[in-house]
């Protein structure tokens, strides 16, 4: 008896050439659509609406002669990542829907649907792989990187575990894209030349402040330069150069800079701290500065915004980051560190950023990662992964 796919079908190219490839590959196929998302405040028009995407959905399924279902997950998808986004944002923090929405909606809601409809697994066109590995203990799943480096999705799928990966297939992470709308033509599917998705997964590009507004009011407050030659940098340097030597002070370089209204100079008004994250450029609205105003941090307690001119500014460039232990997460639990344990790993702190060097330290209240070269835009509530070669071995929440 065939086995039976359900490939979530998003109405992009890759999701339609997966559903594809397994067909091709003699599974026994359906699709299901996914909606999970019907307000359109603070949605950029025409940026991936769910109704086009749902055409588009219907098209492939009927080239592919497979059955389409369509599915509402609108009030799990609200419970378990927009109302968290408010609740991380009002706090200055800024989460990460994409990796949520794949741990919580995808892997989870889908992957319980998909069961009900007597699939024995579930596919999606994420552009990674997954390989099986037998061990003394048993059967590990492992996640690797796609092999289309510049497209590679691993980050996304980050919080996944090893009962979600033991039922996924990921039928396009040993293709590149342009090998992914090269099949597409050749089939005559009609996502062939569609764009890529942007902005929010299943929502699309928002105006974040008009999104955030459903809930979080606006509230006017200051925007703060900070010189780059602040006192508490040259400690920061200080305290690193003191940890590479005696190898003591590890949450001295993650703790968060705490800065105040006297440490700089009022330059600009806001809307709301809660409408900012740390990095951010864009929105600012103030010039005549020589360089541009980077986002230090949103100061939501005091509603201060902290901001510092330059690319290179010390506040944006930090040596580590640290995990509370109840938010590490190990995708191969047998390879979780164990406090006073250490590792050199490849990790990164953002999608698309390329994996930088740096040792993960497991220390009783949690793990700190400590980078080769200072990262730019450590964000609190985003998620950090760490990698050995190809391999996504796990991740945690940014405190």
């Amino acid at each position: 008896m065939k086995k039976r796919v359900i490939v979530g079908i998003s109405g992009g190219v890759d999701s339609s050439v997966a559903a594809y490839l397994l067909k091709q590959q003699g599974y026994d196929v359906m699709g299901i659509f996914m909606i999970n998302w019907h307000d359109t405040t603070g949605t950029i028009s025409g940026d991936c609406p769910w109704h086009d995407d749902l055409l588009f959905a219907e098209l492939v399924a009927r080239k592919l002669d497979i059955p389409l279902k369509t599915v509402d997950f609108s009030k799990e998808y609200k419970k378990r990542i927009v109302d968290y986004m408010f609740s991380e944002y009002e706090r200055g923090r800024t989460p990460n829907p994409d990796v949520l929405c794949n741990r919580e909606v995808k892997f989870d809601v889908f992957l319980k649907a998909a069961m009900d409809e007597g699939a024995d697994y579930i596919a999606t066109g994420h552009f990674c792989r997954k390989e099986e590995l037998q061990t003394a203990e048993g059967k590990v799943y492992r996640l690797l990187a796609g092999v289309d480096k510049p497209k590679d999705q691993s980050y996304f799928l980050c919080q996944l575990s090893q009962s979600q990966l033991a039922k996924a297939l990921f039928p396009v992470g040993n293709l590149t894209k342009n090998e992914v709308r090269q099949i597409a033509r050749a089939s005559g599917l009609a996502t062939a030349e569609r764009k890529d998705s942007q902005g929010l997964c299943f929502i699309g590009k928002i105006h974040l402040p008009d999104f955030l507004k459903q809930k979080l009011k606006s509230k006017p407050g200051v925007i703060i330069e900070i010189s780059a030659d602040l006192p508490a940098y040259n400690e920061y340097s200080r305290l690193h150069r003191h940890f590479l030597a005696s190898g003591e002070g590890l949450s001295n370089l993650t703790k968060d800079f705490v800065y105040t209204r006297e440490d700089g100079t009022i330059i600009g008004k806001h809307n709301g701290a809660h409408y900012y994250t740390v990095g951010q450029r864009k929105g600012l609205n103030v010039g005549g500065k020589a360089e541009p105003l980077f986002v230090l941090k949103p100061d939501t307690a005091t509603n201060n915004l902290y901001v510092g001119m330059g690319h290179g500014h010390p506040g944006l460039n930090r040596w580590g980051l640290f995990i509370p232990g109840s938010d590490i997460y190990w995708i191969r639990p047998d390879m979780a560190l164990k406090p006073g344990q250490n590792r050199q790993v490849l990790a990164r702190v953002r999608y698309r950023q390329a994996l930088q060097h740096a040792t993960l330290y497991r220390e009783e209240e949690g793990l700190y990662v400590i980078f080769v070269k200072r990262q730019r835009g450590i964000t609190p509530g985003q998620f950090a992964a760490w990698y050995e070669g190809e391999e996504l071995l796990g991740s945690g929440v940014i405190f």
